[in-house]
């Protein structure tokens, strides 16, 4: 079996070197973007069903007609462009903390690239979504009707240990305060449901759910599971 690699992107960050590469795989016949952090794999665009459905299953259960969306993590883009696909958004933000990132997509490295800068709903902006979400929103009129994130690999799991508060209870309380009174905060996650984080949920939020979204792996042949975290 023949693959064929290349390096689009390669920075160093503070959490290590960052990578963004596209491969053809001759056996799938599909072509692949990857994202690397150190020797780590953060994202692939083969897997993309629980980062989309994120989104779906977010905005699902959001009220309102002219939804205001903040998307924590940019990424390959398909949890914003998943986002733009239901017709209540009126706009969304996007927060990334990595320049290279909001780089690939105004270069239009990426698949949806094209797609997610030219919809006029849409902003990118640098920053620390956790530290914008310990602040206190800018004005009433700053809150959002969903806050969807994907960063951290699951609530235990975080690439790196000063997002670890926001999965405590204090952390959640503190991203509430961005959200509308109806407001939905969705949450993508590696690992299978957590009880424990459910509990911590529950303390702040009137409903709270875990959906596993199954999907194809066609690398191992099998079927492989996200959790997706709901709560209102």
């Amino acid at each position: 079996m023949i693959r064929r690699f290349e390096e689009l992107d390669w920075q160093s960050t503070p959490m290590g070197d960052l990578t963004l590469r596209r491969r053809t795989d001759a056996e799938l016949r599909v072509e692949i973007f990857e994202v690397k952090l150190g020797e780590e794999f953060l994202m692939s665009s083969l897997f993309t069903v629980a980062e989309e459905e994120l989104a779906s299953l977010g905005l699902a259960v959001a009220v309102g007609d002219e939804l205001q969306v903040l998307v924590g993590g940019l990424g390959l883009g398909y949890t914003a462009i998943a986002a733009l696909r239901d017709p209540r958004v009126s706009a969304m933000t996007v927060i990334d903390t990595m320049p290279a990132v909001i780089d690939w997509h105004e270069r239009g490295l990426l698949p949806v690239s094209e797609a997610l800068t030219s919809d006029p709903r849409t902003r990118l902006v640098l920053d620390d979504f956790f530290e914008v979400m310990r602040g206190e929103p800018e004005s009433p009129e700053a809150r959002y009707d969903a806050i969807l994130l994907d960063v951290d690999h699951s609530p235990r799991h975080q690439l790196d240990p000063s997002h670890a508060d926001l999965y405590t209870e204090g952390g959640l309380w503190a991203l509430a305060r961005h959200l509308k009174d109806s407001g939905v905060f969705a949450l993508w996650s590696d690992d299978p449901p957590d009880e424990d984080f459910m509990a911590t949920m529950r303390l702040v939020f009137a409903e709270s759910q875990a959906h596993v979204v199954d999907f194809d792996n066609p690398v191992t042949g099998g079927v492989s599971s996200n959790t997706v975290y709901v709560a209102r």
